[in-house]
């Protein structure tokens, strides 16, 4: 490999990994925000909470079957 290749091969790497950190900070962002919704409620009782974070988990595993789908 050339120089000039190593140097392309380099810069489209740091370029890539730049992406995915960013996508990561986005995603990891946009669940924070939904935990701290949670964290600020006010809950009568144990219930309200127990369905508020089943609706996250609920949340959760819908991305994570949209993503499986998309790496088939």
């Amino acid at each position: 490999m050339i120089p000039a290749d190593k140097a392309l091969m380099a810069e489209i790497q740091a370029r890539f990994e730049k992406k995915i950190r960013e996508s990561e900070m986005e995603s990891i962002a946009f669940w924070k925000e939904e935990v701290d919704r949670i964290l600020a409620m006010k809950p009568e009782g144990i219930g309200s909470l127990q369905v508020r974070i089943k609706k996250l988990s609920d949340m959760m595993n819908n991305r994570i079957s949209v993503l499986k789908k998309g790496m088939s």
